[in-house]
């Protein structure tokens, strides 16, 4: 028989203990005996995997995916250990108090599984000064261990962490009345060796669970975000989780009317609660502004449209013209380019509707971005492509990296380009909602921090303009078509070949050409060079000879 207790009336210690006993969830029957990473699911292992390595991780969530099931067990095995095992307190927030019993319940249960020696769970009272200095009696609830550290469950304002250290831990972030605050008060626990656990599905783009998550996202705020949809979760095993506590059968028929019947529960909230999509969240990514403060017009844009016919001209004549125009038109902007510069190229691909778009960048010493100038191709064939590709890239200083869209016909030019110059140095990039998801941020930061360089020129403005918050994701919509100041369509080239740019621009990769003098060189590095040698027709043909033949 479950017994109830009204916390509000006054308890003996021995009734609340009973109480708390009873209340304590256990592991489901299928679980017991096991180890740790067999009893979590995956994005269970992969948040406690993230708080292991970094002071700082969000996670960005469905409802009810178990994730602070999961984190229970990283508080007790944090707060259970030795100082000089990285033990220490760990201080949970809730934004009510039916959360902070149910974390403590679940931490009950994870002791009892790992069997530390822990006292009674108990309810206590701790002092709060008020907003105007007075003393306030705040309710709370504790494991304490043989460590010498507890799990404490504490009230939502920030102001209960002051004073305290350790591990914290915000669940529903979003949902806190004064969640900024509360997020500043617990960054100052970080100093003395802490770490911090932002635990939420979301509430709105503007909310500071969103801002936070783009921070991290965008390399402004050092941190991790671990992402978990409610489709992640049940392809990771949720509703077999479900069935084994419920006692159910599983089967595929029945997961699959399981998830259906949550997701017509939810309606129109679905893409909030269980997509981890913020509402209200249509419109521009990018503000005018924004995008005019970082354009110069030192930066040309350089456009080049394939004469008529050009596909059908004999191979010899459409290289020599290739080479005739790369000569005419990139040579020189490429030539004034800092040699002591590391340089790297983002590549949108497109072959008859879309546009092609070269973005080179050169990385300064500070980190920002230097654009010498965008190339944009239209109805050029693949092989002529190639010719450009591999013009450009082999004349790039200090060249390190290329991203090249590789999606649908971009895979053509992308493989090349890997194959002729390395798998290190060149990314094939299946632009794709996961992508955006982690890259676009990066981008919006360089624009906010005024680190990343556009032309001036109304095309590329309107280009990067077409990026839209389209279910949470920032990215060019499908139906984004325009026409260009030449009449000819256009569908956000240049910004996705900017996006590609700022990627290849924080890549590892290493230099071409780079090495000790003196060294022998590799076998790899002289095929290239003979590569170069032999497909360097603009080098080697007298052009004009050949266009009076």
């Amino acid at each position: 028989m479950t017994v109830h207790v009204d916390v509000n009336e006054l308890v003996t210690d021995e009734e609340w203990a009973r109480h708390r006993r009873e209340a304590v969830q256990a592991l489901p029957v299928g679980l017991t005996g096991k180890t740790l990473p067999d009893v979590l699911l995956f994005h269970q292992k992969e948040l406690l995997q993230a708080t292991a390595a970094y002071n700082l991780v969000v996670t960005d969530k469905s409802r009810r995916v178990g994730a602070t099931w999961g984190v229970g067990a990283d508080a007790v095995l944090t707060a259970g250990a030795t100082r000089m095992a990285g033990g220490m307190d760990v201080l949970y927030l809730g934004y009510n108090l039916d959360m902070a019993r149910e974390f403590i319940d679940t931490c009950g249960m994870w002791a009892k599984a790992f069997a530390p020696a822990c006292s009674e769970v108990s309810e206590f009272l701790f002092m709060e000064q008020g907003e105007k200095g007075e003393d306030k009696a705040i309710k709370a609830f504790r494991i304490t261990f043989a460590s010498g550290f507890e799990i404490v469950a504490l009230s939502s304002k920030p102001r209960s962490l002051r004073g305290r250290q350790g591990y914290v831990i915000l669940d529903e972030f979003a949902f806190h009345d004064d969640a900024a605050e509360l997020l500043k008060s617990a960054m100052a626990l970080l100093i003395w060796g802490g770490k911090v656990l932002v635990i939420s599905t979301h509430n709105g783009v503007d909310n500071p669970f969103n801002e936070l998550i783009q921070e991290i996202r965008a390399g402004k705020r050092p941190g991790k975000v671990v992402r978990v949809t409610f489709d992640d979760a049940i392809s990771y095993g949720l509703y077999q989780r479900v069935c084994m506590k419920t006692g159910k059968q599983w089967s595929p028929e029945e997961e699959a009317k399981w998830r259906a019947e949550i997701y017509r529960a939810y309606g129109s909230g679905a893409d909030e609660e269980l997509r981890c999509i913020p509402s209200q969240s249509a419109g521009s990514y990018l503000s005018r502004p924004m995008i005019q403060a970082c354009m110069h017009d030192s930066i040309p844009v350089v456009r080049w449209k394939s004469p008529p016919g050009f596909v059908d001209w004999p191979k010899l004549m459409r290289r020599v013209e290739v080479a005739r125009w790369c000569k005419e038109n990139l040579k020189p902007l490429l030539d004034k380019l800092d040699p002591h510069l590391r340089s790297c190229l983002g590549v949108d691909f497109g072959r008859s509707g879309d546009l092609s778009v070269f973005h080179p960048l050169q990385v300064r010493a500070n980190l920002s971005t230097a654009t010498p100038f965008v190339l944009e191709l239209r109805d050029v064939p693949f092989e002529s492509q190639k010719q450009i590709a591999y013009y450009i890239i082999r004349r790039l200083p200090r060249f390190f990296h290329a991203a090249l869209d590789a999606t649908g016909n971009g895979a053509f030019l992308a493989e090349a380009c890997r194959q002729e110059f390395g798998v290190a140095k060149v990314s094939e990039i299946k632009l794709s909602t996961d992508w955006y998801l982690v890259n676009m941020p990066k981008l919006k930061a360089g624009f906010e921090d005024r680190s990343f360089e556009l032309p001036l020129d109304d095309d590329v403005m309107n280009d990067y303009r077409a990026i839209q918050m389209t279910k949470g994701i920032a990215k060019v919509p499908d139906n984004a078509r325009s026409d260009g100041a030449d009449g000819f369509p256009r569908h956000g080239d240049t910004a996705i070949a900017g996006a590609l740019a700022k990627f290849a621009s924080e890549q590892k990769s290493g230099e071409a050409g780079a090495g000790t003098l003196g060294e022998e060189r590799p076998v790899a590095s002289a095929m290239e060079d003979y590569g170069a040698g032999f497909g360097a027709i603009e080098d080697r043909v007298d052009l004009s000879d050949f266009m009076r033949m």
